[in-house]
């Protein structure tokens, strides 16, 4: 059982005396049913659970009154139980295939008899067809692929070997150059595992990588069925732009151009194909911000964009050429560094950032741009060894007008300090 950060959030839900239902949102396959499960095995008596796409005919309990007691009894009638007052978690799994019992959440936490969480893979896709959310009664959570450090953790790296690790890296400290190499080994394995707990498991368990990569395939393959399976008159263009992301974060630049996947294509044509993709949490959108100023959203152009996959792994996955093998011997750089950019794209993510770049007339780009304590935080991404040549980043510390936070570099090479430029080693991201 891969342990799981989640879990401290469920912990903190228990602890509630008059608790909302607890909302858990994320992509398929990102170990939310699992996490579930188990946390109720810890906390309660008695636990029912109904999954909407596997029991469909359990949609007809929230085609009449959303009352409580009308609701519970209807599920018990068709076999779903026991519901035992004050000592039961009820458990609606894809709950936006039955958007009636999202509106019925708010009667059913007001009743008070029974604890709720709900869960699903496509949040996102339906809001239009919930006719009342229950702003009030849900507490919301996102749930991501494991993070770096949850790797450690399955890889069996001990928790109080990595705290202190931790704590110097935050605290902008050099690690031993020996703990810097076994770091950085975890890390070039992650990036071509990733963290969705099947491939993790599989990786762990079986030394045939090949069977790893089968598994990673499986969830393309099943992320392009739900293309076809929900995406509804996008689903052709919707497909289009999800196997386009790994040729387009291979461009020097990695802006998306619309263009390269369909001749005189238009931003607003694939508009509604690559919402639908990051709603259902496999992309993520980073927008382009004409000024290096506060807030980004004032300054976007939101014509402009990177697209990022929830996962590296994945992300090596649907690359024609296999790619694992160099990254494992330190090539990191492989691809004009796309990997490497998807890793942070993805643990600012999970960090609860937006994500922001600059481009000023395709002659001055930083990676990623971080609102942070009222300044902006610059990230640049170096994946190869030229991690001192970095231009753009220098001529944005010459402006003195800019609420300037601190400049980073993510590299490849030990934490140090030069110049006003902090250096960091890519693997430490989500403990900075």
């Amino acid at each position: 059982m891969l342990k799981r950060k989640i879990v401290n959030e469920l912990e903190q839900w228990a602890k509630e005396t008059h608790k909302n239902a607890l909302l858990l949102k994320g992509a398929r396959q990102v170990g939310k049913t699992t996490s579930i499960r188990e946390f109720a095995k810890r906390h309660y008596a008695h636990f029912v659970e109904i999954n909407f796409e596997k029991y469909p005919t359990a949609k007809q309990a929230f085609d009449g009154n959303l009352d409580a007691t009308t609701i519970i009894s209807q599920l018990s009638i068709m076999g779903f139980g026991p519901f035992v007052e004050h000592k039961t978690l009820v458990f609606f799994d894809e709950i936006q295939t039955c958007p009636n019992a999202r509106t019925a959440i708010k009667f059913l936490v007001e009743d008070g008899r029974f604890d709720y969480i709900e869960s699903g893979s496509l949040l996102g896709l339906n809001y239009a067809d919930v006719s009342s959310y229950p702003v009030g009664f849900e507490h919301s959570v996102n749930m991501y692929p494991l993070d770096f450090e949850e790797f450690l953790w399955a890889k069996g790296v001990a928790e109080n070997a990595i705290e202190p690790l931790k704590a110097a890296l935050h605290d902008r400290q050099r690690i031993s150059d020996f703990m810097h190499e076994q770091l950085s080994k975890y890390y070039r394995e992650y990036l071509i595992v990733g963290g969705m707990p099947e491939v993790v498991n599989t990786y762990l368990s079986d030394v045939d990588f090949s069977k790893t990569i089968l598994v990673q395939r499986s969830i393309i393959d099943s992320y392009r069925d739900d293309i076809a399976k929900y995406a509804g008159s996008e689903k052709t263009k919707a497909k289009l732009f999800f196997d386009a992301i790994p040729s387009e974060l291979s461009k020097e630049k990695k802006r998306f151009i619309i263009a390269d996947i369909e001749q005189r294509a238009t931003a607003q044509k694939y508009e509604n194909a690559a919402q639908w993709l990051i709603d259902a949490g496999i992309a993520y959108c980073s927008y382009n911000t004409h000024d290096l100023l506060l807030p980004f959203e004032q300054y976007e152009k939101r014509n402009l964009y990177k697209v990022f996959l929830l996962d590296t792994g994945l992300l090596c996955a649907m690359w024609r050429e296999p790619i694992q093998w160099h990254v494992l011997q330190g090539e990191i750089d492989i691809n004009e560094g796309a990997l490497t950019e998807n890793f942070v794209a993805a643990e600012l993510i999970k960090k609860g950032y937006t994500l922001h770049y600059y481009d000023h007339k395709s002659r001055q780009e930083l990676d990623f741009l971080i609102a942070k304590n009222n300044k902006i935080n610059i990230l640049e991404v170096k994946s190869g060894n030229d991690y001192k040549r970095h231009a753009s980043l220098d001529t944005a510390l010459q402006k003195p007008d800019i609420p300037l936070g601190e400049s980073i570099v993510l590299c490849k090479f030990p934490m140090e300090k030069e110049d006003n430029i902090q250096y960091i080693p890519l693997y430490a991201l989500g403990w900075i």
